[in-house]
């Protein structure tokens, strides 16, 4: 497991204790959201077209303007599914290759608090 990887492993892990120690349902079925970026539209749209295929919900781009005046380009591709780190580790690194290959950032996951 590369690097990148096990620090993404070590984050769910975190991410799941602490919405566990909060209370949430533990056998429910999360959406669980990742966030991707880039500066190149045309990158972006091809990770989605990609994404969509492997069974993703794939959220519409924002172009967002950063600190620095910058403008990028971003959505969320979610899956729904267990909070399982071994399995969420897992649809990260099928992402991550994907995100090298059309040079867009992994900008990590999120959920919500189910009861």
């Amino acid at each position: 497991m590369s690097q990148e990887l096990m620090e993404w492993q070590e984050e769910t892990a975190e991410i799941i204790a602490e919405l566990m120690e909060d209370g949430s349902n533990p056998d429910a079925e999360y959406p669980i959201e990742h966030h991707f970026a880039a500066i190149d539209f045309d990158s972006l749209e091809k990770l989605a077209v990609d994404l969509f295929k492997a069974g993703f919900e794939v959220e519409d781009a924002e172009e967002v303007e950063l600190d620095d005046g910058a403008i990028v380009f971003c959505f969320d591709a979610t899956k729904e599914g267990s909070l399982d780190v071994e399995r969420i580790t897992a649809e990260i690194a099928t992402l991550l290759p994907l995100c090298k290959k059309y040079r867009v950032d992994y900008d990590g996951w999120g959920t919500y608090f189910a009861e």
